[in-house]
């Protein structure tokens, strides 16, 4: 997999670009980053100990869509 890709998640009024990046979190063996280009949003994801994607921390407010969205774009880069 690559380090750091270009990502883009459907918001309710648009599209939003952005960047994902592998990154380290505490607790969590694979943890992703999910950055905006223009600064808006902010998501970091991982698997639980059940294997679910879930939010760790991120910007307020966003979709919970975006976390199967995120995981998805994940899975296959």
């Amino acid at each position: 997999m690559e380090q750091q890709f270009e990502v883009t998640l459907t918001g309710t009024d648009s599209s939003i670009d952005g960047i994902v990046e592998a990154i380290s979190y505490p607790n969590f063996a694979n943890a992703y980053e999910f950055k905006s280009i223009d600064g808006t949003l902010h998501l970091i994801i991982a698997k639980d100990a059940d294997g679910q994607w879930i939010r760790l921390t991120g910007t307020e407010p966003y979709l919970s869509g975006w976390i199967d969205e995120l995981a998805d774009h994940v899975s296959k880069a």
